[in-house]
């Protein structure tokens, strides 16, 4: 068989799912829809691509697609298939972005399944948790789930095969199994007392039996979610939402009951506050994309209550100003000065970030003005090469770190500048749990999904309820921990004085990062669809691609595996990854005896990307070997 890109380090044994027919991954310089000089792509498809984080996902939405669904079946086929594979990371038990471009009408918009805060919620639910460990494994962190309705929604609305067909492929790899990957047994840390996925005696028991971790290659199997599963494409969404004990729908019961979970070794622990009405009355939303652009392409992504469209905007607008990509002048990739404008922008957008991005439907979220180009000019002005942002005129704190401005004047005309209050401020939210796959299908539809449970393993609690007998009913998903992406102390607006606009309220979804990207061509036809997991690092992943698609000219699969840089607050902290050649000497020239940041080394997001050549119309995809990515495309070549 052909190994594809991230899979040529998994074991022998773990390769027995050969059946997938994984596709070659493209090599060559295939730059934003051209194909470059002095290359030719491996591979190119014209019948659809799915590249995905893990090969069972890509292979589920690829099995879709060649039973003639359309990219948004194939999508959410690659959804519930990683609740099986990739549980860790996303799932029923929490909720998501779907960017989606329909090809005959030319629309790009997104589906909402970001999970709510509880009616019950309060502003101060977090406040006496000693630390944010005791927050996020407590029930108090679990959001209403929103995947559910959310896929269902884009079945309905948008699919062309019923949602029953596209559970399948999930509903057998749940059932009969799959050779457990790397990532899925390295993962729970099963040696680790304090292991996130070892939090409840059903969860501990299923990633670690006895204690101990399962062996890469070993089939695992997950009933109770295939019969989870089951009940939702007999019976639709409702199943989920609602409590119907004649058609056996109690999966509301045990997300409940779950979400009482207050850690009995830990006394510090706090239940959440759901209700069986809060899960009847969860609705997804469909949300116009934010637009904006870079070079001349134009850039569609998600907009609030995610940070990611706004913030990505934000820091590729300050970037546009600088010769990025040109060596000659000292931007060429991984240059210091390439690397110093592009962490000063990031700091300024995250301290931004911080204070003014939230969900729109609760707070007056000034989106126009936080990408306006006069404001952008002035924000980014004092960016110089070779300095860090230290200079008079960029507002800091005592601690140096670069605070937020005030965009309300470029939203609306004649509006006077606010002045800033003397208040505490959010930091950036973390949000790993999370995964990203992108397809592109033969008629031309493109999809880019984020889906998160937020931490890895969420609560590390698995849904399920006590019956009436003492047996417990397990439904085999982990719940979510996505309410502490809000602010979980007390904040206020330092420009308005109002409340915080991340503080938790009722029903209002907690700030995400997740930026499901689409780039598109000055004349609007789509050439990418990208995005990463990585909790706030997920914006500078998505940062890093474009950069190096339209600046540094990389090929496709070149950008994604090239080094990145992340910046994920207005502080001088910079995450480089070792896969930069010259890391010791940037390190040396932008730590302390040089710039003056903070050099700390690691990997930075998982991005899977689709390509749509503008010339050929041929697809292209790329996969991430920082996970288990894999690109499938179609036609399958001969004999596989």
């Amino acid at each position: 068989m052909v190994l594809c890109r991230g899979l040529a380090r998994a074991t022998a044994t773990m390769l027995a799912f050969s059946v997938l027919g994984c596709a070659h991954v493209d090599s060559g310089r295939e730059t934003l829809g051209r194909v470059a000089a002095g290359g030719v792509p491996e591979r190119a498809y014209d019948q659809g691509v799915v590249t995905a984080a893990n090969p069972f996902g890509a292979e589920a939405g690829a099995r879709i697609l060649e039973q003639g669904g359309n990219a948004i079946d194939a999508a959410v086929a690659v959804a519930y298939a990683l609740n099986v594979v990739e549980p860790q990371s996303a799932g029923i038990g929490g909720g998501g972005f779907m960017m989606i471009h329909l090809a005959a009408t030319g629309q790009t918009f997104a589906i909402d399944s970001r999970e709510k805060a509880p009616a019950g919620a309060t502003r101060d639910m977090f406040v006496g948790l000693p630390n944010f460990t005791v927050q996020s494994l407590s029930g108090v962190a679990v959001g209403v789930p929103g995947m559910v309705r959310g896929t269902a929604m884009a079945i309905e609305s948008y699919g062309r095969l019923p949602l029953a067909q596209v559970l399948q492929p999930a509903i057998e790899l749940a059932d009969k199994g799959f050779a457990a990957t790397p990532r899925f047994v390295t993962s729970p840390n099963c040696a680790s007392p304090t292991s996130r996925a070892k939090n409840s005696p059903l969860s501990a028991e299923y990633f670690c039996p006895g204690g101990q971790a399962i062996p890469a290659g070993t089939v695992v199997t997950n009933k109770p979610l295939a019969e989870t599963f089951r009940l939702i494409a007999q019976h639709g969404a409702d199943c989920f939402y609602k409590v119907d004990l004649a058609k056996g729908c109690d999966i509301a019961l045990g997300i409940v009951e779950g979400q009482t979970w207050t850690r009995p070794p830990a006394s510090d622990g706090r239940a959440g506050s759901m209700t069986l009405a809060d899960l009847e009355a969860y609705q997804p939303a469909v949300r116009a994309p934010i637009e904006g652009s870079y070079r001349g392409y134009k850039i569609k992504s998600m907009a609030p209550p995610s940070s990611g469209a706004l913030t990505v905007i934000q820091i590729l607008k300050m970037l546009e100003r600088f010769p990025l990509g040109d060596a000659s002048k000292g931007f060429g990739f991984g240059s210091v000065n390439t690397l110093n404008v592009m962490a000063d922008s990031m700091r300024l957008a995250f301290a931004d970030r911080a204070v003014w991005m939230a969900d729109a439907d609760f707070v007056p979220v000034p989106a126009k003005g936080l990408i306006n180009d006069t404001y952008l000019s002035g924000r980014g002005a004092a960016i110089t090469p070779g300095t860090r942002l230290l200079q008079q005129g960029v507002p800091l704190d005592q601690q140096g770190t670069l605070l937020s401005s005030d965009p309300r004047p470029f939203e609306t005309a004649g509006l006077a500048p606010g002045v800033r209050l003397a208040v505490a401020e959010p930091g950036p939210g973390t949000e790993n749990g999370t995964s990203h796959f992108s397809v592109v299908d033969k008629w031309g539809n493109v999809v880019s999904y984020t889906n998160t449970i937020e931490s890895g393993y969420g609560i590390g609690v698995f849904a399920g309820y006590t019956r009436a007998d003492g047996s417990v009913r397990n439904h085999g998903f982990l719940l979510n921990n996505e309410l502490t992406d809000f602010n979980t102390a007390l904040t206020t607006n330092p420009w308005t004085g109002s409340v915080g606009f991340n503080d938790v309220q009722p029903n209002k979804r907690p700030r995400s990062s997740m930026a499901p990207t689409m780039l598109f061509s000055p004349a609007g036809k789509p050439i990418l669809a990208y995005g990463s997991p990585g909790g706030a690092t997920i914006i500078n992943s998505v940062v890093n691609i474009t950069v190096n698609l339209v600046d540094h000219k990389m090929g496709l699969q070149e950008a994604v595996d090239a080094a990145r840089i992340s910046v994920a607050s207005g502080g001088s902290t910079i995450l480089l990854e070792n896969r930069f050649a010259n890391l010791p000497a940037l390190q040396q020239a932008l730590g302390a005896t040089g710039l003056g940041y903070t050099v700390n080394v690691g990997d930075v997001g998982s991005v899977q990307a689709v390509l749509i050549d503008q010339q050929t119309g041929k697809q292209y995809g790329a996969a991430d070997d920082r996970r288990e990515g894999l690109v499938v495309g179609l036609p399958r070549p001969r004999g596989r």
